[in-house]
C-alpha cells in the first residue's frame, strides 16, 4: 500500500469514537503523525497505543473540549511545544442535541454552536497559524447532510452544521494564499455513536430515503477526509461534499 500520508503530521478532534476513530485509524495505517483530541483522556490514550503499536507511527493525546475557547488556546500551545508545523486539521468533533423548535432551549442553542460551529472556528485560527510555518496545508471540517437539506427536529443541529459550510468556503478563499486547502464533509446517514439512540422505525426511515438502501460506515466517511486530506486533492479547495450513499440525488 502507497502511504498517502507519511512525513506528514495531522490533528483530529473528536477521535475517540465514530468517524473521527475510523480517520485517525486511516490517517495511521498512512502514516501521518497524528494528535488526538477528544474529552476522554483514558479512551484516546487506549486508541493512542494501538495506532503506535500496530502502524508504528507517534501518536500524541490533548484531551480538551473544543467549545471551550481557553482550552483549545491551551491545547494548540502543547501542540506547538511538539511540533512547530501542522499539515492536517480535521474538525469532526460534533453534538447532537434533538429538539422541536418550540421546545429549543438557550443551552441547547449554547452548546450545539459551541463544540459544532465555534470549536471548528478556534481551531482553524490555530492551526492556519502552523500550517503556515508548514507552507500549507489541508482543512476539512466535518459538517452534515442535514446542514444542506434540514430534517424535522433538527433545527439546532443542522444549524450548528451549516455555519462550517459557509466558515470553511470563506476559509477556502481567505487562506488560499497561504497554500492551505479548506473543504467540508456532509455525511448522511452513518453508523455512529450519534445514531445509536434511534429507534428501528426511525433507522428504517432514514434508510428508505437513501438510494443505495443502506446505512454509511465511518470507514467510508474517513477514505473521503483521506482524500481531501492527501495530495490527491491539491487542487480541490471550497467544496462540500457529501457522503450519503445518495440521500440527495
Amino acid at each position: 500500500m502507497n502511504a498517502l500520508l507519511q512525513g506528514k503530521q495531522a490533528f483530529i478532534t473528536g477521535a475517540s469514537s465514530g468517524i473521527g476513530r475510523a480517520i485517525a485509524e486511516l490517517f495511521a495505517e498512512h502514516q501521518a503523525t497524528l494528535y488526538l483530541n477528544g474529552r476522554n483522556r483514558e479512551v484516546l490514550d487506549s486508541l493512542a497505543e494501538k495506532l503506535r503499536q500496530r502502524y508504528g507511527v507517534s501518536v500524541f493525546v490533548h484531551a480538551f473540549d473544543v467549545g471551550d475557547a481557553q482550552a483549545v488556546k491551551e491545547g494548540f500551545r502543547n501542540v506547538f511545544a511538539q511540533t512547530k508545523s501542522l499539515d492536517i486539521l480535521i474538525n469532526n468533533a460534533g453534538v447532537r442535541i434533538d429538539s422541536l423548535l418550540a421546545m429549543a432551549s438557550k443551552n441547547a442553542l449554547s452548546e450545539s454552536f459551541a463544540t459544532n460551529s465555534f470549536g471548528p472556528f478556534y481551531c482553524c485560527q490555530y492551526a492556519a497559524r502552523m500550517m503556515r510555518r508548514a507552507g500549507g496545508g489541508s482543512i476539512v471540517n466535518m459538517s452534515s447532510g442535514m446542514a444542506l437539506n434540514g430534517y424535522a427536529g433538527q433545527s439546532v443541529y443542522a444549524a450548528s452544521k451549516a455555519a462550517l459550510i459557509g466558515m470553511s468556503r470563506s476559509l477556502a478563499k481567505e487562506l488560499a494564499g497561504d497554500q492551505i486547502r479548506v473543504n467540508a464533509i456532509a455525511p448522511g446517514f452513518i453508523e455512529t455513536p450519534l445514531v445509536a439512540d434511534l429507534t428501528d422505525s426511525q433507522r428504517l426511515e432514514h434508510i428508505q430515503q437513501i438510494s443505495l438502501k443502506r446505512a454509511g460506515s465511518a470507514q467510508e466517511v474517513a477514505q473521503c477526509a483521506l482524500f481531501l486530506a492527501s495530495a490527491m486533492a491539491s487542487y480541490i479547495t471550497g467544496e462540500v461534499i457529501k457522503v450519503d450513499g445518495g440521500t440527495q440525488l
